[in-house]
């Protein structure tokens, strides 16, 4: 039972963003994992890839997260800063995961590499 109570914390933070979530309002979104706020950060969804513009599926993708979340103010759970200073974070719309519904939907796909830094995506 111990071992169980351990787990539940992890599972619901899978299923909605943690109380102390900051936001952001989202301006544009580039491809299917890149955007930028308002404010000027550049925005990497964490544990998810999507093709790169040019490549096949790539239109399906943006139009798929710019529907999600430009305009809209979001959850942002920032998790690291990568090689081309993007913050690598994952974005909450209406409570629900943003990476995660375009993986659900097939817009994108885990990126196994960095999987450990979401728990839906273990």
């Amino acid at each position: 039972m111990k071992r169980l109570r351990f787990l539940l914390p992890v599972l619901s933070f899978a299923l909605c963003p943690p109380a102390h979530t900051a936001t952001v309002r989202i301006q544009s979104c580039w491809d299917g994992d890149t955007c930028t706020a308002s404010t000027g950060e550049r925005i990497r969804l964490a544990c998810v890839d999507a093709e790169e513009v040019g490549e096949p599926g790539a239109d399906r993708a943006t139009r798929a997260i710019r529907s999600m979340v430009v305009g809209k103010t979001v959850g942002i759970r920032r998790i690291a800063k990568d090689r081309y200073s993007r913050s690598v974070a994952e974005l909450y719309t209406d409570g629900t995961n943003v990476g995660q519904q375009l993986v659900a939907q097939g817009y994108a796909r885990i990126y196994r590499r960095y999987a450990f830094q979401c728990p839906w995506a273990r």
